[in-house]
């Protein structure tokens, strides 16, 4: 039985093109994972600790075999492949791998919440996850209704990165 899963990756540290490409990668190499969707790149300026560089990011829509804590296993496992070390909150990193969406499963465990509780506040998650399901909804309203609940500044920041 295949699942549909929503995931946002981002990256501030070193060649961070390169650091997004060796996850998708490593997501496509699963043995568990049968499609790989992306969405376009965004770069942003960093969010909560913002004394750092600006940041890639991008979603990816998955089709997968994996339960929701093996993805999420999976996820924490490229990180640390990709020398993800967590120091400072929301701070510097070479790569994160969050599990946003998984199905239409709403799980409030601590470990694991789904769906991820800050995309609604987040334009550099919402901008690319509207690139692949616009669709997709929180509390009753869709991602695009969220996304234009925040302020002209906050999706202004989300600007689309050309390779």
């Amino acid at each position: 039985m295949m699942s549909k899963a929503y995931l946002g990756l981002g990256t501030n540290m070193g060649d961070r093109l390169d650091y997004l490409m060796k996850a998708c990668s490593m997501l496509e190499e699963s043995q568990n994972i049968t499609s790989v969707k992306k969405s376009n790149l965004y770069e942003t300026k960093a969010w909560g600790y913002t004394e750092q560089a600006d940041f890639l990011n991008m979603c990816v829509e998955i089709e997968t075999s994996l339960e929701p804590y093996e993805l999420l296993s999976l996820c924490q496992d490229i990180e640390n492949k990709l020398d993800r070390v967590r120091v400072i909150r929301w701070g510097p990193r070479t790569i994160d791998v969050d599990v946003l969406f998984y199905d239409n499963i709403i799980s409030t465990d601590e470990k694991l919440l789904i769906p991820h509780p800050r995309i609604k506040d987040r334009a550099f998650v919402l901008v690319p996850l509207i690139d692949l399901n616009k669709e997709l909804s929180i509390e009753g309203k869709t991602i695009e209704a969220h996304l234009n609940n925040l302020t002209e500044d906050e999706r202004a920041e989300v600007k689309q990165f050309k390779i």
